[in-house]
């Protein structure tokens, strides 16, 4: 991995760690409590907190869900401001370069009280043949796959979608995507 590119992803997950550590003491609850309300071990939990550890993206959601924050505040750490309507051009979504497995571009940080989290994805082919992190998170999913193949993995379940294809399934259940054909895959995911 590129070390620069290292330093911002490090950065980054030291800079959510902080504002959801901020806002848990703000509301005077416990890790311990935060933890248990997550469903994970309290250890776990303080590791992801520490930002020395990665924060899946589901866990954050379920923070900001259980905080009443909006995703982008948890991410990025601007409050979103827009509300009749939000453009955001080719590329130039919030980068979320924070797992290997997976990046991710908001395509909707600024716009405030959204129904849904609108993301596009992207999974290199190196990761074809890494080992699958599994995520899960309350709500549900669509996936949109816009270019390339990919096998989404959800509670057991292998489905393959090409370009075209889409999947809308129970977020509840773990799930994780994979790129095929030593391509890169790039899709559409919104959370709900």
């Amino acid at each position: 991995m590129n070390p620069e590119k290292y330093f911002i992803m490090t950065e980054q997950i030291k800079q959510i760690a902080e504002r959801i550590k901020e806002i848990r003491e703000i509301s005077g609850i416990s890790a311990e409590t935060l933890a248990k309300k997550l469903g994970i071990a309290t250890d776990l939990y303080i590791k992801y907190e520490s930002g020395n550890s990665d924060i899946p993206v589901g866990i954050i959601f379920e923070i900001s869900e259980l905080f009443k924050i909006e995703l982008a505040v948890m991410l990025g750490g601007d409050s979103p401001k827009l509300k009749v309507y939000g453009v955001v051009r080719n590329g130039k979504g919030l980068k979320l370069e924070r797992r290997k497995q997976y990046k991710y571009e908001s395509l909707a940080d600024n716009f405030i009280n959204k129904k849904s989290e609108p993301f596009m994805v992207t999974i290199d082919p190196q990761q074809e043949k890494g080992i699958l992190e599994f995520n899960s998170h309350p709500g549900q999913e669509f996936n949109y796959v816009v270019k390339g193949s990919m096998m989404s993995i959800i509670d057991g379940h292998e489905i393959i979608l090409n370009e075209g294809d889409s999947i809308y399934f129970d977020s509840g259940y773990k799930h994780a995507m994979r790129a095929l054909n030593n391509e890169q895959v790039k899709f559409l995911a919104i959370v709900l």
